[in-house]
């Protein structure tokens, strides 16, 4: 009988050894799964940090790629201005020595007309030096028109060269310059002006639209014609509405 008791004690006792290494092994596998679970999270979440700053990468890349795009494009065009300008300002130099030389030649003929007629010269002699002296007028207004032509092209290839180097570039205009508008687009927020390229409008050239001596807004000349130029009411300026007959003057006049 207590061969019985002692057996079914170790019995009990290995039962409740049983249970209690189950129970640890147990929480150990727990603890391990959860482990496990901690190691995957971490590491999904450093794969997509991975993957984003794989797009990061790329995008900035692309980003640089466009930026040296358009740096070349930008130093390409400002060659050419610089060229076109240069080209610009020898015709320039070459009319002014035109213009010189028809002046000199002008002021000789003048002087030979003056000479011969107090030394008693014939009429058709008069008149072949009058014919001359104009013929020489003629071409010193023509030099002088293309001159200031060739100005005006030189004003505007400076600023389209400040323009492609960034700088902050104010384009100015004649004090005298007064003007109005004929026509308004208020859909596309854009005017047409009286005055243009004789009036010495110049492209990017900023006005103010007043109306009573009341400021309405303010534009930017975008394209220009003889006696004509197109341009667009600046964001921020539309104080009221503008109509056909409001006034424009320099925003910035030349002192």
């Amino acid at each position: 009988m207590l061969i019985r008791i002692s057996l079914i004690v170790a019995i009990i006792a290995a039962l409740a050894a049983g249970a209690l290494s189950f129970t640890q092994v147990r929480g150990k596998i727990n603890t391990l799964i959860q482990q496990r679970d901690d190691y995957h999270g971490q590491r999904d979440q450093v794969q997509a940090q991975l993957n984003t700053t794989k797009k990061d990468l790329a995008k900035t890349q692309d980003t640089l790629k466009q930026t040296q795009e358009d740096l070349t494009t930008a130093k390409a065009d400002r060659e050419k201005a610089v060229a076109k300008a240069a080209a610009e300002q020898k015709r320039a130099d070459d009319l002014s020595e035109k213009l010189t030389k028809a002046a000199a030649d002008r002021d000789e003929a003048q002087g030979n007309l003056a000479a011969y007629t107090a030394s008693g010269l014939t009429a058709k002699q008069v008149a072949d030096l009058s014919h001359s002296l104009k013929n020489a007028q003629t071409a010193i207004d023509a030099l002088n028109e293309e001159k200031l032509v060739m100005s005006r092209t030189i004003d505007r290839l400076k600023t389209e060269i400040a323009e492609i180097m960034g700088t902050n570039y104010v384009v100015t205009l004649p004090a005298t310059l007064k003007g109005r508008i004929l026509v308004v687009d208020p859909k596309w927020d854009f005017v047409v002006l009286n005055i243009g390229d004789e009036q010495g409008i110049k492209p990017d050239g900023e006005l103010l639209v007043s109306r009573d001596g009341r400021l309405v807004a303010k534009v930017i000349v975008r394209s220009i014609q003889k006696d004509r130029c197109i341009a667009n009411v600046m964001p921020g300026w539309k104080l009221g509405q503008v109509i056909e007959g409001d006034e424009v003057t320099p925003a910035h006049p030349a002192s």
